[in-house]
């Protein structure tokens, strides 16, 4: 579609197939948001459908007339590395019949596989002696066959005794796993890769930590590659979680003010703000030590990012496509805002000669914490 990068499309049930010359000449545009936290990843392929184009067939198969999974992985090869950008099933197609002469257009829409764990209600399913990563685990299982790879981190709950309590499943499998991610601090998304039409699934605490992307540049004469940034600070939503642990001899609550250094989110800004609010989170006197001090960084870390950015960049320009959940450098927009930021979310628009990605940042605090960024 663009000098320099290829896109592969495969589509199909159970395994996904490369689509045929047919389908890839009749693609006028792909557009993939990939998001992390709560947000499921999507996708829409965009069709031009001439009157007996096979992609008739494919509309019908999309509709789900005789299929109830069709799959569909995207992969782009830039520089000679192929990337998987989205592994995800369709949700929705929609065709819009042609006017003088024009073709008609199809357009396919679909989300990742998250989509395939909101199918079923499983509840009252019951997990004895399970943890919760445990209990992740088990559930991810069944989705080995789609390609998913769980990537699951243990928390600090431990597994309720048989004779007490016996966990079982509430909701669907989806709903079900941000639950437990929720109660122990956690995230759940699902990764493209690491080949085509495979996926990881991690559940566990968001890190951002990792090789840093080549630094986003804006006005900086020929070194810029940025199209757009802007940025925004808001200290609103920031505060200090107290978690209360319980003496179990007199039953008295024992405060415990939650750092704003957390082990797993190594500070991206130099000055975090002052926090305008304290939350007292009364709820984790029930929880041992260990689990309410978990909870409280994990609240610590959903309430930390003053600092916002957005903006967008040419691929071809940038030189490398830009991922979600990563790190990225930032330079030229001020002695504030430059440094390492966490990549939150990233939209790929694709066509024919045109490759661009809008994305948007987060941070902690004002300043770089690092004196340099990777070009």
């Amino acid at each position: 579609m663009i000098k320099g990068i290829d896109l592969t499309v495969l589509f199909g049930p159970g395994v996904p197939l490369p689509a045929p010359r047919a389908v890839i000449e009749a693609l006028q545009s792909v557009k993939i948001e990939e998001n992390s936290g709560e947000v499921q990843s999507g996708f829409e392929l965009v069709f031009a459908l001439e009157k007996n184009s096979p992609l008739n067939t494919l509309f019908l198969l999309a509709g789900g007339a005789a299929l109830p999974i069709l799959r569909v992985a995207l992969v782009a090869t830039m520089n000679g590395q192929a990337i998987s950008l989205m592994n995800g099933v369709v949700t929705k197609a929609d065709l819009a019949p042609g006017a003088g002469g024009a073709p008609a257009t199809l357009s396919v829409k679909g989300k990742d596989l998250t989509a395939t764990m909101e199918t079923f209600d499983f509840s009252g399913l019951p997990y004895p002696a399970m943890p919760p990563f445990a209990r992740v685990a088990l559930v991810l299982a069944k989705y080995a066959w789609l390609g998913v790879i769980p990537q699951v981190i243990p928390s600090m709950e431990s597994a309720p005794l048989p004779t007490e309590k016996i966990p079982r499943h509430q909701d669907s499998d989806l709903a079900y796993i941000r639950a437990l991610a929720a109660e122990a601090g956690y995230t759940f998304f699902l990764k493209p890769g690491p080949a085509p039409a495979t996926s990881f699934a991690y559940w566990g605490p968001e890190i951002r930590i990792g090789e840093v992307q080549p630094a986003l540049t804006v006005d900086s004469g020929f070194a810029t590659n940025c199209d757009e940034l802007s940025f925004s600070f808001d200290k609103s939503e920031f505060e200090i979680p107290i978690v209360f642990i319980q003496n179990p001899q007199t039953k008295a609550p024992i405060p415990i003010p939650i750092p704003s250094a957390i082990p797993f989110l190594p500070p991206l800004g130099l000055v975090p703000p002052l926090p305008p609010k304290i939350n007292r989170m009364k709820d984790t006197a029930r929880l041992n030590p260990f689990e309410a001090v978990a909870r409280g960084f994990a609240r610590a870390a959903q309430r930390s990012d003053a600092v916002r950015g957005q903006g967008s960049i040419d691929v071809v320009r940038y030189g490398r496509i830009l991922r979600a959940r990563n790190l990225v450098g930032v330079r030229g927009a001020g002695m504030a805002f430059d440094g390492i930021h966490y990549i939150d979310s990233v939209t790929h628009d694709l066509s024919r000669g045109s490759y661009t990605q809008k994305f948007t940042l987060k941070r902690s605090g004002l300043l770089p914490s690092s004196p340099s960024v990777a070009v």
